[in-house]
């Protein structure tokens, strides 16, 4: 399955919507992609990950590639995620301590930065 990238803005956030398969084929466009968002200044990124289909070990080496790039940038990283199938990942990994992950969009662009788990 292909890989779809699309980024659109709420509020202060840019929200970049994942879909397909996340594998060490399609990964290295996702973290060209994320690299292009927070180098053009973008400092409070939602990851959609809602239509995605797999996430294998290389997806989620990208994810924490961002998170720790927007760190050292001053800005926020949140996950949205409500697929019982990726959140098993992110539990099994423990980056459920790792990475906020909330259920909407909306959800992760409302939070309070100070009561989220990163």
């Amino acid at each position: 399955m292909e890989l779809s990238l699309t980024t659109r803005t709420l509020g202060e956030h840019t929200v970049l919507e994942v879909g397909g398969e996340v594998d060490v084929y399609t990964a290295p466009r996702l973290r060209e992609r994320l690299i292009e968002l927070v180098d053009g200044g973008a400092r409070k990124v939602v990851v959609d990950l809602g239509r995605v289909d797999f996430l294998d070990s290389t997806g989620l080496g990208v994810l924490v590639g961002a998170l720790k790039r927007l760190r050292a940038a001053g800005g926020t990283f949140g996950l949205v995620c409500d697929k019982e199938p990726l959140l098993k990942i992110f539990r099994i990994t423990a980056l459920d301590q790792v990475f906020p992950l909330y259920p909407t969009v909306e959800a992760a662009a409302g939070a309070d930065p100070a009561s989220s788990p990163a």
